[in-house]
């Protein structure tokens, strides 16, 4: 607990409202504006089992890609690329590079891209190759950055892990992943969409500990609403 709170306060703008930039760079400040844009606008929200909604209750009405679609409206169209149980890491033992997802994400040709990928990294197996997860992350933006479309892109902090499961920590998010994704979207000057802090202090949330309910499926839809519009 004292790490999470620490944590938060390390990014205070972050934890009142979900959403921040490490860097003051333009690209950092983007936001979507609908009225830019001719055509629906394509939101690939790409991640691992939090994302697909694993462990929701009638996952297909509540997992957060969903949600947000919904609330986007029909100039949107909210796709859900999370995979169960895939890594940022290409070394990974369910590395999302060789997921199909992946590819299908790609050929959505996305406006916009929401990433969080770095949970199931902290698995011990995994981290072992922890010195890579920067550079494979950057690989992905980059990748996503080159399609046509040009997409917006979006990294997300992992949420936080209200106890060890299955190899995945809070040690490993808070002191190994969290620290990579800041110093990576500073460099690359990309905005961070802080769902660590936006789900912190919520462990009612957590049926697993680990997977968020319908209600924190919710929390995420709404922070990230508020991160592409910059409200």
């Amino acid at each position: 607990m004292k790490k999470r709170l620490f944590l938060s306060t390390v990014v205070v703008s972050l934890a009142i409202t979900g959403v921040g930039c490490v860097s003051m760079g333009k690209k950092c400040l983007q936001k979507v504006n609908p009225a830019d844009y001719d055509e629906t606008i394509r939101v690939a929200c790409v991640g691992d089992s939090i994302t697909y909604g694993a462990g929701i209750k009638d996952r297909k009405n509540h997992n957060y890609p969903l949600v947000l679609g919904k609330s986007l409206g029909e100039k949107f169209e909210v796709r859900n690329f999370g995979v169960s149980g895939a890594t940022m890491l290409k070394k990974g033992d369910f590395s999302y590079w060789d997921r199909p997802a992946f590819k299908q994400a790609t050929e959505f040709n996305p406006h916009v891209v929401i990433i969080k990928l770095g949970t199931n990294d902290t698995k011990p197996q995994n981290w072992k190759h922890g010195a890579e997860y920067a550079a494979d992350y950057e690989a992905m933006i980059d990748h996503f950055a080159s399609l046509p479309a040009k997409p917006r892109i979006w990294l997300c902090s992992p949420a936080p892990v209200y106890q060890t499961r299955w190899g995945i920590s809070e040690k490993g998010v808070v002191e190994g992943v969290i620290p990579q994704v800041q110093t990576l979207a500073k460099r690359k000057g990309l905005p961070i969409i802080d769902l660590y802090a936006a789900l912190s202090g919520k462990p009612e949330m957590f049926p697993d500990k680990i997977h968020p309910n319908a209600a924190g499926a919710k929390v995420m839809a709404e922070t990230i609403e508020a991160a592409i519009f910059s409200k």
